[in-house]
């Protein structure tokens, strides 16, 4: 029996421009403004490496969510996702202990509620990023048949 790995590599780059600022980039995409945030005398309205992290798990969990769905035929008419991710100081160095991510997700009035929570659930257990951190992420989903 062979075994056979699969093996994806994802590249970026950063460049400093000025201040606290930077520009991120990856091959074929847009670049993105980063910097240090405000509370590390950094800047207001740019994303920063924090932002990206709570992102690159909420994203996580709606791609997840959304291929699970495809896969499992769950209809629906929207879903929209917030997270919130805690940084505090435990011990001697900052840490993202703790990742809150509410997903919200509008059934048609037909819907199955049932396959609608097993997809969520598998959403949060398969998501690469989530299983990838240390960071305890926990999940609050909100499930809301329309009437219409």
């Amino acid at each position: 029996m062979t075994i056979r790995t699969k093996q994806f590599w994802y590249k970026t780059r950063v460049q400093w421009k000025e201040a606290r600022r930077g520009i991120l980039a990856a091959e074929g995409k847009p670049d993105l403004e980063i910097a240090t945030p405000p509370e590390f005398k950094g800047h207001e309205g740019i994303w920063t490496p924090e932002d990206l992290f709570v992102a690159a798990v909420n994203s996580c969990i709606m791609t997840t969510f959304l291929g699970t769905a495809y896969w499992k035929k769950l209809r629906f008419d929207s879903f929209e996702c917030e997270a919130e991710g805690l940084l505090e100081r435990p011990g001697e160095e900052f840490l993202f202990t703790k990742i809150i991510v509410r997903p919200r997700v509008t059934l048609p009035p037909d819907g199955d509620e049932e396959l609608a929570r097993w997809v969520l659930d598998f959403a949060e257990k398969d998501c690469l990023i989530s299983h990838s951190i240390k960071t305890d992420v926990a999940m609050e989903p909100e499930i809301i048949k329309s009437t219409s």
